[in-house]
């Protein structure tokens, strides 16, 4: 089918893409009706599904999509957490009706309930796990698309899309696939351009794995933090305005002080001391007449 456009053949991309979420794995069970999309077996049991046969149909679901006018007529299904985020992504791009989680029984055949709908086309993701909805659709004789593994039963399934439905790599690359092949055929993104969206985006993640990855990325930046403060503190700033320096070669001025005048009288001279008796100044006469002879 996808021989006749060469825009429609599947790229070396898309092959690589499809092999590293596993799509291409399937089960150790196989279904009589799905024989005809496998493509061998491996040694330990597990069944290999053609690719081929996986782009052909994901483009003949892409076109019955398309086909719909209202895109809120199609009702996109998925009872299981891994892809519940794949579901509700696809929703958004294609502006599809979501039925995340517990599918209410009678939504589709039970008028009286406020549930009530009337799609044009279902899309489920398992139909082993989604087999209520299968069976309301048929009663109603609604189209329906299905991604199976190689154990699927293909009751009430119109179109089958044979890949590993039970990944949550591949069934978030599966539904990624589904909505860039819908906007494109409907003329929203180009076929030569990258389209933004990310597969990582389609990908179910386990709500603990995610609060430990959190914690440890604080803890890593709390200790990072720790060791910046603690080997580059940042320095002081001074602001003060330091003194000049004076330069050295400039003669420095001596302040003007008088000189103290000290006196300059000759103690030889001076009269002696008033005696307190006359004897002793007798005899301070007699030493003085000696000493002068000494001169």
């Amino acid at each position: 089918m996808s021989e006749a456009l060469d825009v429609l053949q599947m790229k070396e991309k898309d092959v690589l893409k499809f092999l590293a979420a596993g799509t291409h794995l399937g089960g150790t069970n196989l279904d009589f009706q799905m024989e005809q999309y496998i493509y061998k077996r491996k040694s330990d049991g597990i069944y290999i599904i053609n690719l081929k046969r996986t782009w052909e149909k994901l483009l003949l679901a892409a076109r019955a999509i398309v086909a719909i006018e209202n895109p809120a007529d199609v009702s996109v299904i998925l009872s299981r957490n891994t892809g519940q985020r794949a579901v509700l992504k696809f929703a958004a791009a294609t502006r599809a009706t979501p039925i995340a989680g517990r599918f209410t029984p009678g939504t589709f055949t039970n008028q009286i309930q406020a549930a009530f709908r009337e799609p044009r086309l279902l899309v489920v993701t398992d139909p082993r796990a989604d087999h209520q909805p299968l069976t309301e659709v048929s009663y109603v004789n609604l189209p329906t698309i299905a991604q199976c593994n190689t154990d699927s039963p293909l009751c009430y399934v119109d179109i089958a899309i044979p890949c590993n439905n039970k990944g949550a790599h591949s069934v978030g690359l599966m539904w990624w696939m589904l909505a860039r092949e819908v906007l494109r055929m409907r003329g929203t993104i180009s076929r030569e351009h990258r389209w933004e969206v990310m597969p990582d985006l389609y990908f179910y993640r386990d709500p603990e794995e995610i609060e430990k990855e959190e914690q440890a990325a604080a803890e890593k930046a709390v200790t990072k933090e720790e060791f910046q403060s603690e080997w580059t503190a940042p320095a002081p700033e001074f602001t003060a305005t330091q003194p000049e320096v004076a330069d050295w070669s400039e003669g420095v001025q001596v302040p003007s002080v008088p000189i103290q005048q000290f006196p300059t009288e000759d103690w030889s001279t001076q009269p002696g001391t008033e005696d307190w008796s006359a004897a002793p100044t007798a005899q301070a006469t007699e030493w003085v007449g000696t000493t002068t002879e000494w001169s």
